[in-house]
């Protein structure tokens, strides 16, 4: 093993930050010259935005090299370990700065999502009145997790997982630019391996280095290839998931355990998530999406058992949600499965890609005027609690699809009493 004495104390992953866009690596779309975001900042007239993407894909040191670029001070809070408290000196901060003319600091919150509603409210009479420009990164969707008010007040960038050009351009400027590692000799023999575990994630790829050169000594070449990349990923996986960079594959894990009905293997997963810091909310927002597309009609309570998950995490918070979370994916777990609801708004997606917008059949039009009354509006309608068990045998489709089938229940006892009940009412369906 190697004693490599000589590594510096900075994490390669500081070191490789670029402090402008010359440096930076990939969101072409957002920073190229002449793309959107890189026009309002090379105007100089910057508003407030939020930046919504995967983890290592450059939010922070987008949001510090705005603030390099547009020389205004930076202020930084994390939403894990701030609270209302923290955001209220740096406005306090911040008007104090008026008074010398100086332009409105940047005020870059990490994590924005997991701050609460009230902390959210602490921004809002800054980020109106431009006391701070706001620039905050989540990885989850704003629209759920930021209130509206202050999701109003900011432009929503969307930031891409790198492409594996992109990542193989990050790996040249390792190599060629970070100030000890050009001093080393590398045989780069694959790189598929190490591509892979980075999945399109900046920070994955620079620890992944940053490992594979603490396995060699200071004298040794420093091989890559799939096998060595592997070992290595093995041999550190604690410290690579306590880091939480195995973020994506872990849910993912997960979720498909709860899918193969494996209770154990679920439970796993969410200790592993709970040990590395993820967000308990994630996780149960995670399952009541899975309570509807991989359990659906199969078992109908589990939506309704992951959406009371949801509410008590947020209502207790941990270390007591941990049981809540692990009763609500052992039950989900346990159910049975169905995705035949999904399927169905995946069809009806498809099919109305396919024939655009279908003129809606007359005589299920609302005719609150009486031209429409004239022109058959309504007309011939049929309803159904006027009949028979309340159904009546009535096209509701398009003319151009009429007859289509769209769900297509799933195998499973309570989805197979749907079907008889469909067949019995729809036989041209031929369910």
């Amino acid at each position: 093993m190697a004693t490599n004495n000589d590594i510096p104390s900075i994490p390669l992953a500081e070191r490789m930050r670029p402090h402008s866009f010359d440096g930076y690596v990939g969101q072409t779309h957002l920073v190229a010259p002449g793309a959107i975001l890189r026009t309002m900042i090379d105007s100089g007239n910057i508003a407030s935005f939020i930046l919504w993407g995967p983890p290592g894909v450059g939010k922070t040191t987008l949001a510090r090299i705005i603030a390099n670029r547009l020389d205004r001070q930076f202020f930084s809070l994390s939403a894990v370990s701030s609270g209302v408290k923290d955001v209220r000196e740096v406005i306090e901060n911040a008007k104090n700065q008026r008074f010398f003319s100086q332009k409105a600091p940047i005020l870059f919150i990490d994590e924005i999502h997991r701050f609460s509603k009230a902390q959210q409210d602490s921004l809002l009479g800054a980020v109106e009145d431009g006391t701070v420009v706001l620039v905050g990164a989540t990885t989850e969707n704003p629209s759920f997790e930021v209130i509206s008010p202050l999701l109003s007040r900011c432009q929503v960038y969307v930031l891409k997982s790198l492409t594996l050009n992109d990542l193989r351009e990050l790996l040249n400027r390792i190599l060629q630019h970070d100030t000890y590692l050009k001093t080393r000799q590398f045989d780069i023999q694959e790189t598929e391996a190490l591509f892979r575990f980075s999945g399109g994630d900046a920070r994955k790829l620079i620890n992944i280095i940053d490992l594979l050169v603490k396995i060699y000594d200071k004298n040794d070449t420093i091989i890559v290839n799939n096998e060595l990349v592997k070992n290595c990923l093995q041999e550190n996986i604690a410290l690579y998931d306590k880091n939480g960079e195995q973020h994506y594959d872990i849910i993912s894990a997960f979720i498909k355990s709860m899918r193969g009905s494996d209770p154990n293997a679920a439970v796993y997963y969410l200790a592993r998530m709970l040990a590395g810091g993820e967000d308990p909310l994630f996780i149960a927002r995670r399952m009541v999406i899975l309570a509807s597309e991989d359990i659906g009609l199969a078992n109908p309570n589990a939506l309704l058992m992951a959406n009371s998950c949801f509410d008590a995490v947020h209502k207790i918070g941990m270390p007591e949600a941990r049981i809540i979370l692990s009763q609500t994916a052992v039950y989900l777990a346990t159910s049975p499965k169905s995705n035949a609801g999904y399927m169905a708004i995946e069809n009806a997606a498809a099919l109305v890609a396919k024939t655009g917008d279908l003129p809606v059949p007359l005589h299920l039009r609302n005719a609150p005027t009486k031209l429409m009354k004239e022109l058959g509006y309504h007309k011939d309608y049929k309803y159904a609690h006027s009949f028979k068990d309340n159904f009546v045998d009535m096209e509701y489709l398009p003319e151009e699809i009429a007859s289509t089938a769209l769900y297509n229940p799933g195998d499973n006892q309570k989805e197979n009493s749907i079907r008889e009940m469909l067949r019995k009412l729809w036989g041209k369906y031929k369910y």
